[in-house]
């Protein structure tokens, strides 16, 4: 097939995809082994019904420690008229005792067959020979009772838990601690699970170093397999990673077809965009049947569906490479006669998202179970978002419920930035057809944690800072999550006066008093009472790299033609500083090379001087140090919290206020360099 199938709807790239494996007959649980009950059937999947061997209790047993009786010889007991009744042992004939009679029983003993209620030990008098009390327990003449017991009182009847052929536990269940010992009182010592599908993950591309590499310009550490391997276990397959392998189509081809010997499927994760250097859709061919390149969904465009010729595992036998390939591979298992194929893009936002719409259905289908469905909730969306009106736009969100409302915060985009991953709280879906949505709109999130865990979160938007950082690491101690959305002062200002976060971090000069925030938030935010709390004190300065290579020392040197510049977004803190500052001694910003490229944090400016893709820009010292970058310090400025009053008066933030008198945060924040802790906590205004 030669045939490229460029950008197809998702919906049509599964279908396509489930029907090829139909007809392979792959589409159903592969397999069934028997295992030993043990702590490592948890989190397998039942193959089969599982149905009670045994009842359980198997006996009548009782529930209490106390006296085994007939509840026909209690009648009549009350406190005014006590009921006496004779103790015999368990060796007694009970054909030649005269009723009432009693027999000592702790938990969990067989009820005497005469026997059909137990009274608790403590309802009971214990009377020696004479009739007389005594603290004898277990070996009294007799007990004295005051209250009437109802059949079956204090007993656990045979079978009250389970009853022998009962259904214990249904197939497809994913068997949990407690699961374990269900099934043992049903009187199993083994159970039957789904095998679990083994995933092949082979990386590819000559840039690709392991991890623990050192690092020079070009190379791209691989850690895609290694995070692709542990959604497969989470997902209940069996992952195996292959080493790197370089861009040669050959090679890339032995190795899968080495892989499909001894797998269910094969990712092949390599750069899936039409290229010199792209092999996987080429692979696929040449193996098989390619049935999908290229979906519209975003990000993840360049993936790649197929299946395995059959009989093209066994020809990897042929190759001359073949003893090189198998010897670090694990034994050969006779697998099906195809075997699927997906290509992951790359990047790694790519993979993850293309693992969970591709391969967590499918390893679903193969061990039995129900596909994961993510619980769902409806957001409101703090910001625009643009979207391509052809593709299913998948958009990583920061979730936080602020007053009543639940909002949505996206995380950047880039398919490459990985932390994206981490700090996200949910996945959105702008579906395809739709160019966007306005901030303020409703918007369906799948929430990856549950709603106990984002009612504690404070939701930050605003200016960046690194003490952000530094205050989410504690308030983790304390049962609070800071969740933060980098958009700039005034964006966080705009932000709470919508109702859209708990608190903005704001570091505007007014130009005109020389005081920072107030002027600002007086604008955007008119009739809303707030309080203002200094965060930090902290240098501004020029980012330069080590050594300062162009000899720059002032806003002056921005306007020579060999420096390049990159500058904070509209809106932020540092570049109204730095717009200031350009006004004072009359240079045009349009003199500058590099004024329009634009970053969202300090960190990231730091990278784009790291990287030598900006000479200089204008930052926090901190940001230089983490990078090992020179800095040139020009400004001192207060960097506050902002915080609707309402908020402010919250139990959910009082962790945060004890945390700006916290000596250990104080002496953290204190060990950046640039930043000032002696303002931490003074109240600049509340109204």
């Amino acid at each position: 097939m030669s045939v490229y199938l460029h950008d197809i709807p998702l919906a049509q790239a599964q279908a396509r995809f489930r029907e090829a494996l139909q007809k392979a007959n792959l589409w159903r649980v592969l397999g069934v082994e028997e295992i030993p009950l043990d702590e490592n059937a948890l989190g397998r999947v039942a193959a089969e019904p599982i149905w009670a061997k045994v009842s359980s209790p198997h006996y009548h047993a009782s529930a209490m420690d106390g006296f085994a009786v007939r509840a026909e010889d209690t009648s009549g007991a009350q406190p005014t008229t006590p009921v006496q009744l004779s103790v015999i042992s368990s060796q007694s004939s009970v054909s030649n005792l005269q009723s009432p009679i009693s027999q000592y029983v702790d938990t969990g003993d067989p009820l005497p067959e005469w026997a059909n209620a137990v009274i608790p030990i403590e309802n009971t008098e214990p009377l020696d020979e004479n009739g007389q009390i005594t603290p004898a327990v277990r070996g009294p003449s007799s007990i004295r009772i005051r209250a009437a017991v109802a059949p079956w009182s204090h007993v656990r009847p045979l079978g009250e838990d389970i009853v022998a052929t009962q259904l214990v536990l249904p197939a497809g269940h994913i068997l949990k601690p407690v699961d374990l010992g269900a099934i043992a009182a049903a009187g199993h010592q083994t159970v039957r699970v789904a095998r679990k599908p083994k995933v092949a993950i082979l990386p590819t591309g000559t840039e690709l170093v392991p991890i623990g590499s050192n690092l020079k310009p070009g190379d791209i550490l691989e850690y895609n397999s290694l995070v692709i391997a542990a959604q497969i276990r989470q997902m209940g397959g069996e992952p195996t990673r292959f080493p790197i392998t370089k861009d040669d189509f050959d090679l890339i081809c032995e190795r899968v077809q080495e892989a499909a010997q001894s797998h269910d499927l094969v990712l092949l994760n390599a750069g899936s965009s039409a290229g010199a250097e792209d092999f996987s859709a080429k692979v696929v061919e040449k193996l098989g049947t390619l049935l999908v390149h290229g979906i519209a969904v975003r990000p993840g465009h360049p993936v790649i569906l197929g299946v395995s010729a059959s009989g093209a595992a066994s020809a990897a036998k042929q190759s001359p490479r073949y003893g090189e390939i198998a010897s670090s591979l694990p034994p050969v298992v006779p697998r099906n006669d195809m075997v699927p194929i997906i290509g992951v893009p790359g990047y790694p936002v790519s993979a993850a998202l293309t693992v969970d719409i591709f391969v967590e259905p499918l390893i679903a289908k193969w061990l039995g179970r129900r596909p994961l469905e993510l619980p769902t909730e409806t957001a409101i969306l703090t910001r625009k978002l643009v979207s391509p009106a052809g593709d299913d736009d998948f958009v990583r969100v920061v979730v936080g419920k602020v007053g009543d409302k639940l909002l949505a915060a996206p995380l950047s985009r880039g398919a490459g930035v990985i932390t994206s991953l981490v700090q996200a709280d949910g996945l959105a879906l702008i579906p395809s057809g739709v160019q966007g949505m306005e901030a303020g709109e409703k918007i369906q999130v799948r929430l990856y944690r549950n709603r106990n865990e984002i009612e504690k979160t404070i939701l930050a938007i605003g200016s960046h800072d690194l003490t952000l950082d530094l205050m989410a690491q504690f308030l983790a101690g304390h049962d609070r999550r800071l969740a933060s959305a980098n958009v700039g002062s005034q964006g966080g200002l705009v932000a709470l006066r919508r109702g859209e976060a708990h608190l903005a971090g704001s570091h505007l000069l007014d130009t005109q008093t020389g005081e920072y925030n107030i002027s600002y938030i007086r604008q955007y935010m008119p009739n809303i009472p707030v309080k203002v709390i200094a965060l930090v004190g902290r240098d501004q300065g020029l980012i330069v790299r080590r050594g300062n290579p162009k000899g720059i020392k002032t806003l002056e040197d921005l306007t020579r033609s060999e420096v390049q510049y990159v500058n904070r977004q509209r809106g932020a803190g540092t570049r109204v500083l730095l717009d200031y500052h350009l006004s004072l001694i009359t240079i045009s910003p349009d003199s500058i090379a590099g004024y329009h490229q634009e970053e969202y944090t300090h960190l990231g400016v730091a990278a784009a001087v790291a990287s030598g893709r900006a000479d200089c820009g204008l930052g926090v010292a901190a940001a230089a140090q983490a990078l090992d970058l020179d800095f040139i310090p020009l400004f001192q400025e207060r960097y506050d919290l902002v915080i609707p009053k309402p908020f402010a008066e919250d139990e959910l933030l009082a962790p945060l206020f004890d945390l700006l008198a916290d000596s250990r945060f104080r002496e953290a924040v204190s060990h950046l360099k640039g930043y000032d802790v002696s303002v931490m906590g003074n109240v600049i205004l509340e109204d």
